[in-house]
């Protein structure tokens, strides 16, 4: 029995002695383990992220690096752990970011301008929706007067709408205000009981392709340049966006909206040469991304930088100059002047 015991502890002794010795580096180090929080299992943050990770752990296995998708509460609470060093990135809505680093919305008297950016990863597209009968100028600036849905009470798209909505000097008070989810604003339209709405996401928007394809007589509203600046003089979180005609059935012309990111970001206390690998193997393995979520084909790096609303990490900073990137004064980190 002694000898068996003792053969026993001999084997975990030469395991644990393999795994100690074996890492990042063939070797030269321990692992690292990289968290990145995302949002709840049942939304596109969640598998985009574990995806993210997968990724990056096969692909930077000899460079000792292992990450995880997490689920968690969403942008604020990302923000949050991201903050209190729980988190090692995470995927945000940018009108967040924007509000964190400002201090400002949500974060009123808690700017952390210590939020550092990776990457634009997706857009969230503004369809403000409207029956053709109270369409005038056919820009977002004709819901004045309409019974028009803001989204679900407390949701993203209430906030996104309200700040919008005061870039172009309206308020809750300039419209009925009504607070349904998409597809319930589309047949609130198509009942007659509802003018219009707001349902930004990814498109195609399901929602907005059945209002199209049901008939419901209403159209997507424009955001014209102008109108897109005024909203990023509130909350500078938006970039101009183009739905290609075809986009939704029955409709042949092109939409002019604005998109705000979806954007990874990462902890300012994440080294500069992990980050580097992280955003170079992101954007040199585009393919495996584009098969974890239909969301995820948006992502070129012609596109990385639209829309981010604080610096860029300094190594992801590295990657995109490297890359040739023209990087903005304003994505330029202070740790790179």
């Amino acid at each position: 029995m002694r000898k068996i015991s003792m053969l026993f502890m001999a084997v975990m002794l030469l395991l644990l002695s393999a795994c100690g010795s074996e890492g990042s580096d063939g070797g030269k180090g321990k692992d690292k383990f990289l968290t990145i929080a995302t949002a709840s299992t049942g939304g596109t943050y969640y598998p985009i992220g574990v995806g993210m990770g997968n990724l990056w752990t096969q692909e930077l296995k000899d460079e000792g690096i292992r990450a995880s998708g997490q689920s968690s509460a969403g942008s604020v609470e990302n923000i949050d752990l991201i903050q209190k060093n729980e988190a090692d990135l995470a995927i945000i809505q940018g009108l967040i970011g924007a509000q964190a680093y400002a201090g400002q919305g949500s974060f009123e008297g808690k700017e952390y301008k210590d939020l550092r950016t990776v990457a634009n990863i997706w857009p969230n597209v503004e369809h403000f929706v409207l029956m053709n009968q109270k369409v005038k100028s056919g820009t977002i600036s004709d819901i004045e007067g309409t019974t028009f849905s803001v989204g679900p009470q407390a949701s993203g798209t209430e906030q996104s709408t309200i700040v919008m909505m005061e870039g172009i000097n309206l308020t809750k008070e300039d419209i009925q205000p009504e607070y349904l989810g998409y597809d319930d604003t589309i047949s609130a339209m198509r009942d007659g009981r509802l003018d219009g709405g707001s349902v930004p996401a990814g498109t195609p928007v399901a929602a907005v392709t059945d209002m199209y394809a049901s008939g419901v007589a209403a159209t997507v509203l424009d955001v014209t340049p102008e109108q897109a600046n005024e909203i990023n003089e509130v909350f500078n979180a938006w970039y101009e966006y183009t739905i290609p005609a075809g986009t939704y059935p029955k409709h042949d012309k092109e939409i002019h909206t604005i998109a705000q990111p979806n954007l990874l970001i990462a902890s300012i206390d994440l080294d500069e040469e992990t980050v580097y690998l992280l955003t170079k193997t992101l954007y040199e393995n585009l393919e495996f991304m584009y098969g974890v979520h239909n969301s995820a084909k948006t992502m070129e790096l012609s596109n990385a930088l639209d829309g981010l609303p604080a610096p860029l990490h300094i190594g992801a900073y590295k990657y995109f100059k490297e890359a040739g990137l023209e990087i903005p004064e304003e994505l330029i980190p202070e740790e790179a002047k």
